[in-house]
């Protein structure tokens, strides 16, 4: 399933028209948000990612196959950004600071201890739909459409997720 307004607005920014971008980028910013958050675990450093995800996206527009996942083509490129980032930051000589940065709120300290621990016990694609239904607001066809998968894979891995949250957190209470 395709969303057929982005892939118009892919086609008319192919053929110059930049507002078309707005509208692309509205569709998917969220999407490759959490693509990049869920890797690099860092408010600040998925901001910069986030930016640079559309910059090579916007240079690479001509090797996006058009009737193609725009959104999963995006977050191709969102991932493999994060992916450079971890490799570039493990080379980096860490201080304890750096190792001890969301106490002093340079990273993503504001995320919820839920938004943590989703991202500790579910696996990828649990913890994508989860951002995406969840948190983003998107409803699960969207997602489906998003991502590519049935309708009925969004709905049971979205339950099955919400269900281990509320597992572990029971244990945690408990």
């Amino acid at each position: 399933m395709r969303d057929e307004n982005l892939e118009k607005s892919v086609e008319a920014l192919r053929q110059g028209d930049t507002r078309a971008f707005d509208h692309i980028y509205e569709r998917t910013n969220r999407a490759a948000w959490f693509t990049i958050l869920y890797l690099v675990h860092d408010k600040m450093h998925a901001e910069d990612i986030l930016q640079e995800t559309y910059l090579r996206a916007m240079r690479s527009l001509s090797q996006y196959r058009a009737g193609s996942n725009f959104t999963a083509w995006l977050c191709t490129i969102a991932r493999s950004l994060a992916l450079n980032h971890l490799k570039k930051a493990k080379r980096e000589v860490s201080t304890d600071f750096e190792a001890d940065a969301y106490k002093y709120g340079t990273r993503e300290a504001e995320i919820p201890y839920l938004f943590d621990l989703a991202a500790r016990i579910l696996t990828p694609e649990e913890y994508e739909i989860v951002m995406l239904c969840q948190v983003s607001g998107y409803k699960r066809r969207e997602v489906s459409k998003m991502l590519g998968i049935p309708i009925g894979t969004v709905t049971w891995r979205n339950n099955e997720a919400l269900k281990k949250l509320r597992a572990h957190l029971k244990e945690d209470n408990a």
